[in-house]
């Protein structure tokens, strides 16, 4: 997903369906299938057409099929940092689950990209001995999802004197490019940066990524997960309960979007069934049959208000998706 508005996308046809089923499986495209629960806000509307991808292969097949068709498509992984539309997506909405691991006796981690960071990927590493992914514990993303927005957190417990970026263990990945090639490129293709990579506005997809591990303390490892894990749920809502798309402004360097809005009095600030968690100011939980307009109604009120009390314009870090 990139940190805009993606551009409508056409229906689905009849012969678009036909060749999809022809290609993808008999009753593997869903027809008009909801979205709210493949997002962590759980909110969105209905996909012209839904194909769950089980494996990096069947995600290259459908992407490439999209494109040979004229289909427009988007990608979903676990559905973080993103705001469908009460009025659903057009065209092809492709859930990336695939999830296959590997752990080589070097250290070598090789995940496809649907493959969860939290438990799965990291819990797989530990078990084998392997440290390097332990730091990024209760954060909701897909390895693919990592990479797009290069996952971080703060150096363990007690110091946190720095953050720690997932692209410190990142070997190489596989990627799937507009053109439909498909190659495989280093860490120095992906231009890293703060909530940044190359992925934001290449076209690239990510098949499957390689990270270098290094062997270490599995008691050491399981610390910094459970001193992680306690420091995120001090500041972040549970997403079983509080369903959010984690923090809805960009950082503001120095100050803090959170920061900002706290300032302002809007924690606990409600429309409809949007909510502004008294946990943290920059997060938005849905409180019950919450919908896009209402998120969106509440992300011009905060705007508007920190800049008329503050002076700062805040802009939304999430990604805004289908039609509104």
């Amino acid at each position: 997903m990139s940190n805009h508005d993606l551009p409508p996308s056409t229906g689905l046809t009849p012969a678009h369906r036909v060749a999809l089923e022809s290609a993808l499986g008999t009753g593997r495209v869903l027809r008009n299938h909801r979205l709210a629960p493949y997002t962590t806000f759980k909110i969105g509307g209905p996909a012209d057409g839904f194909f769950e991808a089980r494996s990096a292969d069947e995600l290259a097949s459908s992407l490439l099929l999209c494109r040979e068709l004229g289909i427009a498509y988007v990608v979903l992984g676990l559905g973080a940092n993103i705001l469908v539309g009460d009025k659903g997506v057009r065209g092809m909405v492709i859930r990336n689950a695939a999830r296959g691991m590997q752990l080589s006796e070097e250290g070598i981690l090789t995940a496809e990209s649907g493959a969860v960071v939290w438990p799965d990927v990291i819990d797989f590493a530990v078990h084998g001995g392997f440290s390097g992914l332990e730091h990024y514990a209760g954060i909701p993303s897909t390895v693919g999802g990592a990479l797009w927005q290069n996952l971080h957190f703060l150096s363990p417990a007690p110091a946190r004197e720095r953050t720690m970026f997932i692209d410190e263990v990142v070997l190489d990945a596989r990627l799937i490019h507009p053109d439909g090639r498909i190659t495989t490129q280093g860490r120095a293709y992906f231009d890293f940066g703060y909530d940044q990579s190359i992925l934001h506005h290449s076209g690239d997809i990510v098949l499957s990524a390689r990270f270098q591990l290094q062997k270490g303390s599995k008691e050491a490892m399981r610390r910094i997960i459970t001193e992680n894990l306690a420091w995120r749920s001090e500041r972040h809502p549970p997403l079983d309960s509080e369903p959010s798309a984690g923090s809805i402004f960009k950082k503001i360097e120095g100050i803090g979007a959170g920061r900002l809005i706290d300032q302002c009095g809007l924690k606990g600030a409600r429309i409809g069934g949007i909510e502004i968690t008294h946990r943290h100011a920059n997060i938005m939980i849905n409180r019950g049959e919450g919908t896009a307009a209402e998120v969106r109604a509440m992300i011009d009120r905060v705007v508007e208000t920190v800049e008329r009390e503050t002076g700062y314009t805040l802009e939304p870090e999430i990604a805004f998706v289908g039609e509104f």
